[in-house]
């Protein structure tokens, strides 16, 4: 570029000077060889610099054109304001959903900071391991010296948790979602286990306990295996029939309902109950201190609901050792 400028320059310096020698041209004295270098100099400017306003203005157009979403035809699309989208989303949200939820996970969450909040006072300082440790045995620690200080309040509050827990369990298999959950149920189970499982299985494993050693005297290792029996032929129907009757009066059935129901369920529960519990008692009754029995028995039947669910959800049958999992038979009746 700059030797065309250059000879282009030249050919101006030359091309007037000829002229002026010429006949008819302009006189020598007209001719101005810098203010013809000046003009050439700005035209070639203004023609170099025209592709580099050109670039640039296709950019800004390229840019204005990627800010603006379009349709397949060209045409701008109208864009929504974000709160208003949010409060369009807010408004078709189920009610029951997010009052469902919110409770899940204030629970949850108060839960968790009970667990963690445990060692609050003495863990600074502690490494990751340290804490991975401690806090599981200080837990398990604190909740038994308050089983030690008050046994029968505990195993109510462990009962009523579980059973709560299995018939939300038992809900979501069943196909429920979060806002079609059936809270009322989910409240008989809860007292059904605060009122019923809980203060009863305190006082069954300790007076059993009290009758196979002392009575019996089943202490040897066979004992185990006819604690479970008793165990599966009293207790286990007992409780049962005693579950159905506490959600009958719950929900305000007669009592000529509510007996119907027990004598309809009674032996398939037993029967289904074969499948899990006899090997479970066996841990139970051989394994498991009598104090904490009932916290066992119940963190397995969160494991037995589930099954019952499943079990019921795909054409099967539930029922056992006082599942909360009856009610939803008793829904299909």
């Amino acid at each position: 570029m700059k030797v065309y400028c250059a000879i282009a320059s030249l050919g101006v310096l030359l091309s007037p000077a000829t002229e002026a020698f010429t006949p008819g041209s302009l006189s020598a004295a007209s001719y101005n060889p810098l203010k013809n270098i000046v003009e050439f100099n700005n035209e070639i400017s203004s023609v170099t610099a025209l592709p580099g306003l050109y670039a640039n203005a296709n950019t800004m157009r390229r840019t204005q054109l990627q800010m603006v979403p379009t349709t397949p035809e060209g045409n701008a699309v109208q864009q929504e304001d974000p709160i208003d989208q949010l409060v369009e989303e807010v408004k078709v949200m189920d009610v029951n959903a997010i009052i469902n939820t919110s409770v899940i996970v204030l629970v949850v969450v108060a839960v968790l900071n009970q667990i963690i909040s445990v060692d609050a006072g003495m863990m600074r300082g502690w490494s990751a391991e340290e804490m991975a440790v401690r806090i599981p045995v200080d837990n398990w620690a604190s909740y038994s010296a308050v089983l030690e200080k008050t046994p029968l309040y505990t195993k109510a509050v462990t009962s009523a948790t579980v059973y709560t827990i299995g018939d939300f369990i038992a809900q979501r298999t069943e196909g429920a979602g979060m806002g079609e959950l059936d809270r009322p149920r989910l409240l008989r189970s809860l007292l059904a286990g605060l009122i019923g499982h809980g203060p009863l299985s305190h006082v069954w494993y300790d007076l059993s306990e009290n009758v196979f050693d002392n009575v019996l005297h089943l202490r040897d290792w066979w004992g185990t295996i006819a604690k479970v029996a008793i165990d599966q032929t009293t207790w286990g129907p007992f409780w049962n029939n005693t579950y159905i009757l506490l959600l009958g009066l719950m929900k305000m059935d007669s009592f000529e309902k509510i007996f119907s129901e027990m004598k309809r369920t009674t032996i398939p529960l037993i029967v289904s109950g074969l499948k899990l519990w006899p090997l479970a008692h066996i841990v139970t009754y051989g394994l498991i201190p009598v104090e904490n029995r009932l916290l066992w028995v119940d963190l397995v039947e969160i494991i037995w609901v589930t099954i019952l669910a499943t079990a019921a959800a795909n054409g099967g049958e539930g029922g056992g050792h006082g599942a909360p999992a009856v009610e939803e038979e008793e829904a299909k009746a």
